[in-house]
């Protein structure tokens, strides 16, 4: 699968779709929320992990700075502050 540019999600018209994204983390709080950047803007996508299906050992290696890729679905975000974020 082809990755998306933050960029491009960000701005996109439409959601529901599976991405990939890549980039790095920016921060990740309660082991769930990641802000990811790839450099293409100044804003960050959210990615929301479900947390209680993956492995805690990756869960640690997931920090600030990491280059991660993420795919998932892109979805109207349930939260203030931005229209989408990714359901990992």
């Amino acid at each position: 699968m082809k990755h998306t540019k933050v960029k491009d999600l960000l701005s996109s018209s439409k959601a529901n779709y599976e991405v990939n994204a890549k980039g790095w983390v920016r921060t990740f709080r309660n082991n769930q929320f990641i802000a990811l950047n790839d450099g293409s803007t100044i804003n960050n996508i959210q990615c929301v992990v479900d947390f209680e299906n993956t492995p805690e050992e990756t869960l640690k290696r997931i920090t600030t700075g990491a280059a991660v890729s993420v795919i998932g679905e892109l979805v109207e975000s349930k939260g203030a502050g931005q229209k989408y974020e990714i359901q990992v």
